[in-house]
């Protein structure tokens, strides 16, 4: 294959197009949870998956596993949860049958924020598929994105 390949050309238009949404719907969805409720997409993500925790088998999560949920790498993502404690909405303890380990929680305040912020979240979602939508290049993608059911 050559970089003119047609279906090189089309795999990368296809990359492209995805991107494009993503960086749409993630800028809309930033600014809405900035303006309402003082929080990014990605502090919104970490409260939200932390918050899905559970105190049986396997329900906390390593802070391995938490970077992986919100995509960021682990350094990042322990800098976003030393800056969601500074603000009390999260707080770290000792896993107490591995003192190496450390968990974390979100607090009650923390989940207030989080049940405030969530219409915000699922709004600015909806409007920005829907402006997406009415782009030829992007509707398609709008339409996979609404079928998509992730197994929990």
């Amino acid at each position: 294959m050559t970089a003119t390949d047609p279906a090189l050309t089309a795999l990368a238009q296809g990359w492209c197009a995805l991107s494009l949404l993503h960086g749409r719907i993630e800028a809309h969805i930033e600014r809405a949870l900035q303006n309402g409720h003082d929080l990014s997409v990605r502090e919104y993500s970490l409260l939200d998956v932390l918050s899905r925790q559970h105190s049986g088998e396997g329900g906390h999560l390593q802070m391995k596993q938490v970077a992986d949920a919100v995509v960021l790498s682990q350094s990042a993502t322990t800098r976003l949860v030393t800056r969601l404690e500074d603000r009390g909405l999260l707080s770290r303890y000792l896993c107490p049958t591995d003192r190496r380990g450390i968990y974390t929680d979100v607090t009650d305040a923390g989940l207030t924020l989080l049940n405030e912020a969530r219409p915000t979240n699922d709004k600015a979602l909806r409007q920005a598929l829907d402006e997406a939508a009415t782009n030829p290049e992007l509707a398609p993608l709008v339409r996979t994105v609404e079928t998509l059911r992730i197994p929990a």
